[in-house]
């Protein structure tokens, strides 16, 4: 890892648009030699056709890759059609059984393992505020943040069990934000004192136990004196969540593509910071301008920026030295049979059954 343009690409997570793998799509990754890719629903057709297209991806890119999903249960769920419905996150903590929660996370990791996926960018540990509830609805499980961890520690256990990566996200929190992160910039005018003991208490719990922490496009104008994101934040990423809190793992900011950062700062104008801020990674999930942009302007700014080259270098360093050792990615399943997604979907099904009965008793 020792050129420039090999680093940049280091620190880029890339979506893309289709479900094959295309020559421009392989140009990209050529070209581009990016740390990972994400796919979303747009990308899935079924089981076997995602395994192609990850197995393409890996394949072109000789540094193993972070081959990421978003795959939660319930309202974000993109295996849905290609496996079978998982139950939400709120669904399965009302239960109130950890062994249910553990499941949770061990089965959405078989699917997501089974079909090509190495990381799944979940649990969420936002808390369950009203100020957020139309926003976030079924994505958090209570207001209280030890039930958070609870839940979120077992769901890891689980993702761990399945060979899958886990990420822990909004960092610091979005439960007091009204707003959605994808369209606008929420402001939260949350003291620090209950921003420490409610919203960042899941974080201080499983510091030791997230491979990933995403951080949201919020504004904590109480804690930053502004009204910069929290990903683009030095004072959240490089003073709280790593020195203070002491989380060792990757920071990676929520996709540079949302509207939330879109109001503080250009795509490509906040890759740089982000990385300034002391983030190892960026997700640009959707504009293929924007992915050649923000790599761009990494590169650019760290020919004409000793300080900020370092910054890249060190990152770059960081998720290298990540890779060598998670042994997730030292694997990959072997195709997806017909027999290999009817067990999938069948384990899900029951799970989502057992699901609903303990909730219907609850």
């Amino acid at each position: 890892m020792t050129t420039l343009h090999a680093q940049a690409g280091q620190l880029l997570i890339m979506g893309f648009d289709g479900s094959e793998p295309t020559p421009g799509l392989r140009q990209m990754l050529v070209m581009l030699r990016p740390g990972g890719v994400i796919l979303f629903a747009r990308n899935i057709l079924d089981a076997r056709q995602t395994w192609e297209l990850l197995r393409a991806c890996r394949e072109t890119v000789e540094t193993p890759m972070f081959l990421c999903v978003d795959m939660e249960g319930g309202t974000v769920d993109r295996l849905k059609n290609a496996i079978a419905p998982a139950p939400s996150a709120e669904a399965v903590a009302a239960t109130k059984d950890k062994k249910l929660f553990r499941a949770h996370g061990r089965l959405i990791g078989e699917e997501v393992r089974a079909l090509g996926f190495n990381t799944d960018f979940a649990p969420v540990l936002d808390l369950s505020f009203p100020a957020s509830r139309s926003v976030l609805a079924s994505r958090t499980v209570s207001h209280d943040p030890k039930q958070a961890v609870l839940y979120a520690r077992e769901f890891l256990r689980g993702l761990r069990e399945a060979r899958v990566l886990g990420c822990g996200k909004h960092f610091p929190g979005l439960g007091e934000a009204n707003l959605d992160t994808h369209q606008m910039l929420p402001l939260i005018t949350k003291p620090w004192t209950r921003l420490w003991a409610e919203d960042l208490y899941p974080y201080r719990a499983l510091r030791r136990e997230m491979a990933f922490v995403m951080v949201a496009h919020a504004a904590y104008p109480a804690v930053t004196k502004s009204g910069t994101p929290a990903s683009l934040s030095k004072k959240w990423i490089a003073e709280i969540l790593r020195r203070k809190i002491g989380f060792r793992g990757l920071v990676i900011s929520d996709d540079l593509e949302m509207g939330g950062v879109q109001a503080a700062a250009r795509v490509d104008e906040a890759a740089v910071e982000t990385l300034r801020a002391g983030a190892d990674m960026f997700l640009v999930c959707h504009n293929e301008a924007h992915v050649w942009g923000t790599y761009e302007a990494v590169v650019r700014e760290a020919e004409h920026n000793p300080k900020f080259a370092r910054q890249v270098a060190t990152a770059a360093r960081r998720v290298m030295v990540f890779k060598k050792r998670s042994k997730e990615l030292k694997t990959s399943a072997p195709p997806p049979s017909a027999l290999t997604v009817r067990k999938l979907r069948e384990q899900m099904q029951r799970f989502a059954d057992h699901v609903q009965q303990a909730m219907v008793v609850l």
